[in-house]
């Protein structure tokens, strides 16, 4: 780990970062000289896995556990932060579900779990994080991990599609409200991303030609990629980008068949 990266000093939070894009962000941040803690939900064996790797290369990170989508735990995710590394410099919303099924068979409660684990939890996070930045008086960056779909349409995934374009609203609304104090505020919009999430597509060559047939540069992205573009959004060099949603998807978002 590099202690004068660009991220030197500074002390980041990564939600639902036991495995997939979180995992792969916890490590990048931590490779720019991040402090890092790594929260979970259900899986602290796999958290306690990413620490390792983080201190074995160098790093210092802790795993915290938390749901997001309980505004106690989010608190108590902040207060603990602050506690042992002493502040908070980077919030990444990056923990999230979704439940594919159509419409007319979707139950209230799977509605109410997508809602609350991926737009109420990045609005928790980041209040709770920005108030600390705030009393900090020295900026801050809050980076949201959201999707192709919160523009673009997706049948059987209503709820994971509403909650990402309510992110995409949230993130334009509060940069203005948090510019004053020099936090930005920004999303990242991943495509089809190799993650464990994604196993069964790939096992499935019909599946997986299906899916890369929507993907003009003809893969998947990996969870690197991701990283690589967060810890960008989270430094110094991003100070002056607030707002945004960069998608990150092969240009899928820009693809149309042909007629």
């Amino acid at each position: 780990m590099n202690g004068n990266g660009r991220l030197s000093g500074k002390v980041a939070i990564v939600t639902g970062a036991a495995t997939g894009i979180g995992k792969a962000t916890a490590i990048r941040l931590a490779k720019e000289g991040a402090h890092v803690v790594v929260n979970y939900v259900t899986q602290p064996d796999k958290a306690q896995d990413v620490v390792a790797t983080i201190e074995r290369e160098g790093g210092h990170a802790v795993a915290l556990q938390g749901d997001v989508s309980k505004e106690n735990d989010v608190a108590a995710l902040v207060d603990q932060t602050v506690r042992r590394l002493g502040r908070i410099d980077i919030m990444v919303n990056n923990a999230g579900v979704e439940k594919e099924m159509p419409f007319l068979e979707t139950p209230l409660h799977e509605w109410d779990h997508v809602i609350a684990v991926d737009l109420t939890g990045p609005w928790l996070c980041s209040q709770h994080a920005a108030r600390q930045m705030v009393k900090q008086g020295e900026g801050g960056r809050i980076v949201n991990i959201s999707s192709v779909h919160e523009d673009l349409p997706m049948p059987t995934n209503a709820p994971y599609c509403a909650a990402k374009g309510g992110l995409r609203m949230l993130m334009r609304t509060i940069c203005l409200e948090l510019a004053p104090h020099k936090i930005t505020v920004n999303n990242i919009a991943p495509g089809a991303i190799d993650t464990p999430l994604d196993k069964e597509t790939k096992e499935d060559p019909k599946k997986h030609k299906e899916l890369l047939s929507e993907i003009p540069l003809d893969r998947m992205g990996q969870p690197q990629e991701i990283a690589g573009l967060c810890a960008f959004l989270a430094s110094d060099e991003a100070a002056y980008v607030t707002g945004s949603t960069y998608f990150m998807d092969g240009g899928m978002i820009r693809h149309a068949k042909s007629l």
